[in-house]
């Protein structure tokens, strides 16, 4: 990785405890040469002031990746009055001992505590929910309870890294659920990719839970693990890589084509990727009341006349491209209003984009290269959107998964299903007033507090008017 691969984030930031020489112009000197590496200050903290001016101090600093951090490092051991005592990678610091933790919601400080959140008083409540399981809702966590399931076979774009090395993810998944909506969730990283053994074992472990997030679960195997939990569980299951993928791009869309004054069923969208995302996005689409989609794979264009087709993908023949176009990306992306990838990095030519139609939107999704830099299309397209934090609209499945959840749990739905997708969509969507969209501004931030409380509000309301919530018993507390 060389310092510009990427533009300097967070993500890739490092921490630099400084001495510097009072007698010298070491500090500016220190700035001037970070600023001449394309690295980006984030923060600069006394840590003490020392005698003759001299200071210890800490500087945060952005980079585009481990090797230009420790480029950036080298050179300030080299500026005249500064001393490098240490530095250390940020990321790392925040993963040390995990990003999560259990904690109790009541005090055990007496016996009386004791008595009643243990034994004897538990044994109470053991029976009650015995006698009416539905209680199990109400007088335990499962009904703010998710488990985030993965094998890791398809984590980020690091691809089939296993169940250890995919923990951190799965971290971070539960804090965001936890920020975000309040839920609590933990992860469950699985030592199998068997698609026998992988439902087994949820089926097992669905008892303590309110609902099941599957995360980063290679295909086919997603889907048919989706599937069968589907149809064996009674609480919902959601594989997010899918769904939640499909939910915010529709989000995006919505309000893209409503900026661009266009009509879902007129434009030809072209998608690359025929993976997990790609299949939902593209079902979810064509819910939008677009026809004209076409799906690319690292062949090219799907359509009826291959006979290289698994099932998967045998869906997309039979259910897009309706003039069975062939050919390349570069080809079938002619005149193209949407192009949507969920590939890999650097798929997408400017050239191409040059072929689309007046006022093209591009949602770049590959992570963390999308398959075309925003620096690049930007002079060329009407929108643009990527899955990171560092450029505008971000399409993030943060913006739906917590809301979507929250809802699901608070109605005690049994499924998530289509309706309850869409209304997701449709409510991220409605976070941005008409008036205010902008080709910078077509999905609301994630840290917008209206986002998870709209989803879940409109979740809760689709589920009810299409009957997949639980009937609820009262307890005699209530």
């Amino acid at each position: 990785m060389t310092s510009s691969a990427f533009t300097p984030n967070a993500g890739d930031s490092i921490i630099v405890r400084l001495r510097i020489d009072g007698q010298t112009k070491g500090f500016s000197q220190v700035t001037a040469r970070i600023a001449e590496l394309n690295g980006h200050i984030g923060a600069i903290d006394l840590v003490r002031p020392l005698s003759q001016g001299a200071s210890i101090r800490d500087l945060s600093i952005y980079t585009s990746g481990s090797d230009h951090g420790e480029e950036i490092v080298a050179a300030l051991k080299k500026v005249k009055g500064v001393e490098v005592i240490h530095h250390s990678d940020r990321t790392f610091l925040m993963h040390l001992g995990g990003k999560i933790e259990v904690t109790s919601r009541q005090t055990l400080k007496t016996r009386d505590d004791l008595s009643m959140a243990y034994t004897p008083g538990v044994g109470r409540v053991c029976t009650a929910i015995h006698q009416n399981p539905d209680q199990v809702y109400k007088l335990t966590i499962k009904g703010n309870t998710v488990a985030i399931v993965t094998d890791g076979s398809a984590v980020l774009g690091l691809g089939n890294i296993g169940p250890e090395a995919a923990l951190p993810v799965m971290e971070g998944k539960a804090m965001l659920f936890k920020e975000f909506a309040g839920i609590d969730a933990f992860p469950i990283c699985l030592n199998t990719s068997s698609v026998d053994e992988v439902v087994n074992a949820v089926r097992a472990i669905a008892p303590g839970f309110g609902g099941i997030n599957l995360e980063d679960i290679a295909a086919p195997h997603c889907f048919e693990i989706e599937r069968r939990l589907q149809e064996e569980l009674d609480i919902p299951v959601f594989h997010d890589d899918q769904h939640g993928t499909a939910v915010v791009v529709s989000s995006a869309l919505i309000n893209a084509l409503k900026l661009l004054g266009k009509k879902p069923e007129a434009i030809k969208v072209v998608i690359l990727g025929a993976g997990a995302a790609g299949t939902a996005c593209a079902k979810m689409i064509k819910q939008l009341k677009a026809v004209n989609i076409i799906v690319c794979d690292r062949k090219g264009a799907i359509h009826k006349s291959r006979d290289d087709l698994n099932e998967a993908k045998q869906w997309f023949a039979d259910n897009t491209n309706p003039e069975e176009l062939k050919g390349s990306l570069s080809e079938v992306i002619a005149g193209a209003d949407v192009f949507l990838g969920v590939s890999g990095p650097r798929q997408l030519a400017v050239e191409d984009i040059k072929k689309m139609a007046q006022d093209p939107v591009v949602f770049a999704l590959a992570n963390p290269i999308p398959e075309i830099m925003p620096e690049e299309a930007g002079p060329h397209v009407a929108v643009m959107a990527t899955g990171r934090s560092d450029y505008p609209n971000q399409i993030n499945n943060v913006l739906c998964f917590p809301g979507l959840f929250k809802g699901a749990l608070a109605c005690m739905a049994t499924h998530i299903n289509e309706e309850m997708k869409m209304a997701a969509a449709y409510a991220i969507a409605d976070c941005i007033e008409e008036d205010y969209l902008q080709p910078e501004y077509i999905i609301p931030s994630v840290f917008d507090v209206k986002v998870a409380e709209n989803v879940s509000s409109a979740v809760i309301k689709a589920a009810r008017e299409s009957k997949v919530v639980r009937t609820r018993s009262r307890s005699r507390f209530e």
